[in-house]
């Protein structure tokens, strides 16, 4: 685990937020139970430094929806993440969680960095579940401050027979991935069962900053997700005789880090662009796109995340990022079908007046939702977009952080979609 001297620490605490608020950071808690899905209401959630564990910084709980108040912490500044550099970027915090009828968990390394919002989602385990889950996580350094193993090139086309087995027909988006939490041979690693776009957005934030340029951030989701979508394809590692998607080891795969926060602002891009994967012309496979960070390690013709910073510094667009490093045959492709979606977005929003299937699907969803989560009205499932559909949309979008609009735009579809195949479900998979 990444901890901060003493004197960092002291550093951190001497800090005086600035107006501006360069030196501050927000964190948002939301607790669920681990066997179905539901929120937890009345959690208490303890906040401490990681450094300093016996301080209580700040005491919250839930509300009927699982989500705690957002809190407003302390940062280092918003420079450290701007370039190379020994000082940590990031502030680390850990929590402890309680609620009645569960097991106390513990997550410790908790990332702030200055001017973003961090998300931290608690799964608690029942107190009379059949097998205990992990109740103290550790999560660690981030890859661009920690010491990690360098990728181990590999041929960005897959040369692979198609026989309808080991290839498949069309690139489609996982429902879940399966991440080896350690190297392909390690046959003590656990396995994790993770939604694609949860996979994407942890191990985002687990290898580029969240105060990068928007451009930058865009180029490097969309790079680590047309290698996911190329060890899917391909079913590299199933191919091998694993029996999992993608490994954890930056060596082989990608930094995924159990439990670990994601940053709002890789989040929203995650959940804008997760149906895209890179091509070339001529080639059904998504590209499998290595990178590297460009300061400790170099990689020529591949993209260095120090590099797209500074290229989205000057002004280049996500592809233009691309382009740069991968060449100017580099394009942004569509996957053929989305897996575990009941209904894919209608192509427009919908708000008040709008009539047919894809409003009564949508109402059905938020009818089903609002059992869940209670702080959603029900819906009169009708086809017809009034107020109360309004509201309960709205309603929707302030219980799991989306711009409160009421009105269903792509990103809300998609979460709504989300969330009513989690509800639906009696257990997740593990």
């Amino acid at each position: 685990m990444n901890q901060y001297t003493e004197k960092d620490l002291q550093a951190l605490q001497d800090v005086t937020p600035r107006q501006d608020n360069i030196d501050e950071g927000q964190l948002r808690i939301r607790v669920a139970s681990q066997s179905d899905g539901r929120p937890v209401e009345n959690a208490r959630i303890t906040i401490t430094y990681t450094g300093g564990p016996q301080d209580t910084i700040e005491e919250l709980t839930t509300d009927i929806s699982g989500n705690a108040p957002v809190v407003t912490l302390r940062t280092p500044p918003l420079e450290y993440s701007m370039q190379p550099q020994d000082r940590q970027p990031y502030a680390e915090y850990s929590i402890i969680v309680q609620a009645e009828g569960y097991r106390e968990i513990e997550i410790s390394g908790i990332e702030l960095m200055s001017q973003q919002i961090s998300e931290q989602q608690v799964r608690m385990e029942a107190l009379d579940a059949a097998v205990p889950a992990e109740n103290n996580l550790v999560i660690g350094a981030h890859t661009l401050y920690g010491n990690y193993p360098p990728k181990i090139p590999e041929e960005e086309v897959k040369t692979v027979t198609d026989t309808g087995e080991i290839v498949l027909s069309r690139v489609v988006i996982p429902e879940y991935v399966v991440v080896h939490d350690g190297t392909p041979g390690d046959n003590t690693a656990r396995n994790y069962y993770v939604r694609y776009r949860d996979y994407i957005k942890n191990v985002a934030s687990s290898e580029i900053y969240a105060t990068w340029p928007d451009a930058t951030i865009r180029a490097n989701v969309l790079a680590i997700m047309s290698f996911t979508l190329n060890r899917v394809y391909t079913e590299w590692y199933r191919g091998k005789g694993y029996q999992f998607t993608i490994t954890s080891s930056t060596a082989y795969d990608h930094k995924f880090i159990p439990g670990r926060n994601y940053y709002q602002s890789i989040s929203r891009i995650v959940d804008e662009q997760f149906e895209n994967y890179l091509s070339r012309p001529n080639i059904t496979q998504p590209i499998l796109t290595q990178y590297c960070d460009g300061d400790k390690v170099s990689c020529p013709n591949w993209m260095t995340q120090w590099g797209s910073k500074y290229l989205g510094d000057q002004g280049y667009s996500a592809i233009e990022i691309l382009r740069y490093f991968y060449g100017n045959d580099m394009f942004i492709n569509v996957a053929e079908g989305i897996s575990g979606i009941p209904a894919s977005w209608p192509g427009y929003n919908l708000g008040l007046g709008a009539t047919g299937d894809k409003v009564r699907q949508l109402q059905q969803q938020l009818a089903r939702i609002s059992k869940t989560y209670t702080a959603i009205p029900t819906v009169r499932v009708d086809g017809v977009y009034g107020p109360s559909t309004q509201q309960a949309v709205r309603t929707f979008q302030q219980v799991f952080g989306l711009p409160q609009t009421g009105v269903v735009d792509y990103n809300t579809w998609y979460e709504i979609s989300n969330i009513y195949v989690a509800v639906t479900r009696i257990a997740e998979l593990r």
